[in-house]
């Protein structure tokens, strides 16, 4: 019998409307997506794009914080939909979140260790506060701190570096299987960026940890993934492993983004985002990357494209997948 995957999307959108009820414009923000998540080993994905793409709504809906208006998804082989949706208190314990800006994260008016401690003994993970101290300070330590040093501070008394590492150990407290991790280094100090990342890596293998990374920011995903995935205008349009990915993709909107990471010792300064997001492209019913791609066909823009499926498994939908 074939081992269940740790999480599989299965065929998932996501429809907003947007404007008053004379002007409503629909936006699929997530369109039609599906990928797994093995349960045998570990793994980080990196779900890469630029601003807009749906990223962050893809987070979301896999942390049921958003309810998808089309297909499922499946933790350890149980639906999120119906009755036997899996319960909220374990699925809390199983999935966990850190998200982009630690300050929101944590209020200024509580003391940062009342979250952890909040966590440890609401999810049953410990009873008593001795426990829950000794688990807390494990945590903490994993991540390069401790609770003598976090006792007692708030939010303010912390850098955005060591306040997202507090974050990390309190998602590391329920002893997750998957950890959703949406922009964490985006607003933190570019020179204390790689520790974050290299962190993620670390705990990976000791804490036998998934973790979904998504990002922007490719130099820091090709160092950490996996796998990658490229959404475009809500769409999945290439998956597969991160250095095939990186070093040959495949799509030609993949490819337009591999280019702009920069290579070792050069500052990056070029920005990957094409445009602004315009509503249109996302109600497409072909290829929603035909009117910018100097590849396209009149098969391109009749319909869209079928998910191939290319040697060594990766795959890419497109018409006119690049091979060198």
């Amino acid at each position: 019998m074939a081992m269940a995957n740790l999480l599989e999307v299965r065929g998932v959108s996501k429809i907003f409307r947007m404007g008053s009820l004379l002007s409503r414009v629909k936006l699929t923000a997530v369109d039609d997506v599906s990928f797994n998540i093995p349960a045998d080993h570990p793994v980080i994905l990196s779900i890469v794009g630029e601003s807009g793409c749906g990223k962050t709504t893809l987070c979301k809906l896999v942390l049921r914080m958003y309810a998808p208006d089309m297909g499922d998804i499946l933790l350890d082989g149980v639906s999120y939909q119906g009755k036997d949706a899996t319960r909220e208190a374990a699925f809390r314990k199983m999935v966990q979140p850190i998200f982009q800006n630690s300050f929101e994260a944590f209020s200024a008016r509580k003391t940062v260790d009342s979250y952890l401690y909040n966590t440890a003994l609401r999810l049953g993970i410990v009873k008593g506060r001795k426990a829950a101290s000794e688990l807390i300070d494990q945590t903490l330590s994993a991540v390069g701190m401790s609770l003598g040093v976090v006792r007692g501070k708030y939010s303010s008394q912390f850098s955005g570096g060591e306040l997202q590492r507090v974050a990390i150990a309190r998602a590391l407290i329920t002893k997750p299987r998957l950890i959703i991790a949406d922009e964490p280094v985006a607003m933190i100090d570019a020179s204390m960026k790689m520790n974050i990342v290299n962190l993620f890596k670390e705990l990976k293998d000791a804490f036998n940890v998934s973790f979904i990374y998504i990002t922007h920011d490719l130099s820091t995903a090709y160092y950490v993934s996996d796998y990658i995935a490229t959404l475009y205008r809500g769409g999945l349009i290439e998956y597969g492993m991160s250095k095939e990915i990186m070093e040959n993709a495949a799509h030609p909107y993949t490819r337009l983004l591999m280019d702009s990471v920069p290579t070792v010792g050069d500052k990056w300064t070029r920005d990957v985002a094409m445009s602004d997001i315009e509503e249109k492209e996302y109600a497409i019913s072909y290829c929603k990357f035909a009117p910018r791609c100097s590849y396209a066909t009149d098969e391109c823009r009749a319909a869209r494209p079928a998910m191939r499926t290319l040697e060594g498994g990766r795959q890419v939908l497109c018409n006119h997948p690049l091979t060198a």
